[in-house]
């Protein structure tokens, strides 16, 4: 952005105030030493020989004076050559970062700087020498004149002195003289020497930052309530080296590249500086001109403005005036009196802003010691200097910033796009690292991934190895699965332990569906730990393993089941092994049967929702549960196998056969030739005798002739002992293909 004088003014305003307290302590010792003793006799002599002592306390004043105005100096014209630096960045805000960053490198030039505030010390505290004189020069000129008074019968001591005091403060520490022989008051010219040098230090670090990025031409901005000086320059196109006076230069266009236009100069910058452009109180900036691109207006003059500002300095000055006057007053009476030319005057400059809406009161202007300087410099905000720094810095910049540093850049309205992507850049890199710290110290994935968010394990998954990929993997199948269960909230499974701790806070009703599913994760995680079944079952009880099968995988229900049946483990019968297969297939079921009679059939197992039918179960119901003597019989004469079960069982007898055959013959049940098609060998065990026949190996068939093979129709005829028709012609089929042998 551009820049004038007039926007670093208000760094003056230390140095003013130093002065100004200086000079006020200074007529205070005046004051206090004519004041002492004044109605008694030989008042001129003792005033007169207490010059010493008035010398001794005003030296005091100015070396403290002078130690506080070097510091001060050196740290206001280094602080404006810094703002003129970064108003030039900022103008230039449409260069790369590398640009931007090369020319924050060359730019900031220490020995400028230190040039500029040695001379403004130099020229500030020349005038020192000069104070203790004026004040023991004024002091006696104060003496002699109220000494006279009452010899003439003009007035009495007291009035003398008021007087004298009066116009000694009016006129104020007038310590020097310049070259055109305008004696200066002490805070005036400290206030005009300070804010002169921090606008050149301003004004010339701006230039000298544009120069460095190859900027050569500068347009001169249309300020308000201009002065004659530098009317002539508003509007006006100044080139930042080359030769005086106006001309034309053709120049190449900014962004049609070969493409040359003519641009007419007014003049070079320092010309027009030596002309006036830009004195102090100039509110004229100069800014880069971009051919092609700028355009050039035509300025508008506004000279009854500034007649209007000139006369809004010359009340603020009489208000000053006055306001000093009653601070030197040494009657009750005078005092009163200055108070009311005050008010009076600000009353002046009441009805002046009234007739001039365009104007605006600066009441610091108006007090003691004030000159022509804005309102007093407001400190940056957290926000703004945060904003400033990571505005102006390069890509490293978020990263040295901490998290509350970038929260401050964030809320204030400083920054760009651009600039809020780095910071919401800056804050994903440590978000990740935050996670990756958190789930894997160590490079180690945790145990326990429960307390992960769904969001967090999809951003931790492209960081993972293959093995822990697997496990998050698993952790989103059994959080899908739980999603599935009716007493299980799916809007709770995917939030992190932090998110679920703060919503019950945030939400009282809710609390027991926050409580449940915390107590589901603390389960999950002593039963599951790392995501697999707990390695010692034996612990566990019974409920919470029927809890596990929710979420157990293929081989963990496997487990759970195998621990069941250890808890609940039946002394089985050995098997039957009389030689004939189905005699001993019978056999088997029968004792299994026996075995477990005490447990309840799978069809009934639905009946142990309602509650009757558990008590009845457990033998505690008052119904009438006499066994009918129909079914005492059946017990009596012993299982009985119908048809139907007889061919449900002829599917486990097939079953039997294969797998003591396959072990038998070592694996050759087919020949080649069924091999080759692609038969399956548990297909020759039922079905034709022909078929299977014809695709069994010979070690199969060696096998049958042995161990036997029946056909559904044979089975079923010895497993219920009654006779099957299809049952002899089987045996026949079966006897010829024996026979073919």
């Amino acid at each position: 952005m551009a820049i004038h004088p007039g926007m670093v003014e208000d760094l003056a305003a230390g140095t003013r105030d130093l002065y100004a307290e200086a000079e006020a302590r200074l007529l205070g010792i005046i004051a206090r030493q004519l004041a002492a003793g004044l109605d008694a006799p030989g008042w001129a002599e003792r005033k007169l020989a207490a010059i010493q002592q008035l010398r001794r306390a005003s030296q005091a004043v100015v070396d403290e004076l002078g130690k506080a105005v070097e510091q001060e100096v050196f740290d206001v014209v280094a602080e404006a050559y810094n703002d003129g630096h970064r108003a030039a960045v900022a103008e230039l805000g449409a260069l790369s970062d590398d640009a931007r960053a090369l020319v924050d490198d060359i730019t900031p030039n220490a020995a400028a700087v230190d040039r500029l505030a040695q001379e403004a010390v130099d020229v500030v505290t020349s005038t020192h020498r000069s104070i203790l004189r004026a004040v023991v020069d004024g002091f006696r000129a104060i003496v002699a004149e109220v000494a006279a008074t009452p010899l003439l019968g003009t007035g009495t001591r007291r009035q003398a002195t008021q007087d004298a005091m009066r116009r000694f403060a009016d006129r104020g520490i007038r310590a020097f003289v310049d070259k055109a022989g305008r004696r200066w008051q002490l805070t005036s010219y400290a206030e005009m020497a300070v804010r002169t040098s921090v606008g050149r230090a301003a004004t010339e670090a701006h230039m000298r930052t544009l120069s460095t990025a190859g900027i050569e031409l500068v347009i001169v901005s249309d300020a308000p309530r201009e002065c004659p000086l530098c009317r002539r320059w508003e509007g006006r196109v100044l080139a930042l080296a080359g030769p005086t006076g106006e001309r034309t230069v053709e120049v190449e266009h900014a962004i049609d590249d070969g493409r040359m236009i003519p641009v007419h100069v007014a003049g070079t910058l320092d010309e027009a500086r030596l002309a006036g452009l830009q004195h102090p109180n100039c509110r004229h900036s100069v800014s880069a001109y971009t051919p092609g691109l700028t355009r050039t207006e035509q300025a508008s003059s506004d000279p009854a403005g500034y007649e209007a500002g000139q006369r809004q300095r010359a009340i603020e000055r009489h208000i000053r005036q006055y306001k000093r006057r009653e601070a030197a007053a040494t009657a009750s009476e005078a005092k009163r009196a200055a108070a009311g030319k005050v008010r009076q005057w600000q009353g002046a400059m009441r009805g002046h802003l009234a007739a001039h809406p365009g104007l605006r009161r600066l009441r610091h202007r108006e007090q003691p010691g004030a000159s022509n300087l804005p309102e007093p410099r407001r400190e940056a905000t957290a926000e703004q200097v945060e904003a400033a720094r990571l505005w102006s810095g390069d890509e490293q910049t978020p990263r040295e910033m901490s998290d509350a540093q970038l929260a401050a850049a964030m809320r204030s309205t400083l920054l760009d796009k651009r600039a809020r992507a780095r910071v919401e850049a800056e804050a994903d890199r440590r978000d990740l690292d935050a996670l990756l710290a958190r789930a894997r110290p160590g490079g180690q994935l945790v145990d326990d991934l429960l307390g992960l968010s769904d969001d967090e394990l999809a951003r931790l998954f492209p960081h993972l190895d293959d093995a822990d990929a697997l496990r998050v993997m698993a952790e989103m199948d059994r959080r899908d699965r739980a999603g599935q269960l009716p007493d299980v909230r799916r809007d709770l499974i995917g939030l992190s332990d932090d998110q679920l701790a703060a919503r019950y806070r945030g939400a009282p009703g809710d609390r027991d569906a926050l409580t449940a599913e915390a107590r589901r994760r603390d389960l999950l995680a002593r039963l599951f730990p790392s995501g697999n079944l707990l390695g010692d079952l034996s612990q566990v009880s019974d409920d919470e393993l029927a809890w596990c099968m929710q979420y157990a995988s293929t081989h963990e229900i496997v487990r759970i089941a195998a621990e069941m049946d250890r808890r609940d483990a039946v002394d089985l019968p050995e098997p039957a092994d009389t030689g004939d297969t189905v005699e001993d297939l019978l056999a088997d079921r029968s004792a299994l049967a026996e075995a477990m009679a005490l447990a309840p059939t799978p069809e009934g197992w639905g009946e142990y929702a309602d509650d009757l039918a558990l008590a009845s179960a457990a033998g505690d119901d008052q119904t009438d549960t006499q066994p009918t003597a129909e079914a005492e019989e059946e017990h009596e004469e012993g299982p009985r196998l119908t048809r139907r079960q007889a061919r449900e069982l002829y599917d486990e007898y097939v079953y039997r056969q294969y797998l003591k055959a396959e072990d038998d013959c070592r694996g050759y049940l087919l020949n080649k030739k069924a091999e080759a098609a692609g038969h399956y060998p548990l297909s020759l065990f039922s079905g034709p005798a022909r078929i299977a026949h014809a695709r069994a190996s010979d070690e199969l068939k060696e096998w049958w002739m042995e161990h036997g093979r029946l056909t559904q129709a044979e089975f079923i005829e010895q497993a219920t002992g009654q006779r099957q028709r299809w049952a002899e012609g089987a045996r026949q089929n079966e006897s010829d293909q024996q026979n073919k042998r």
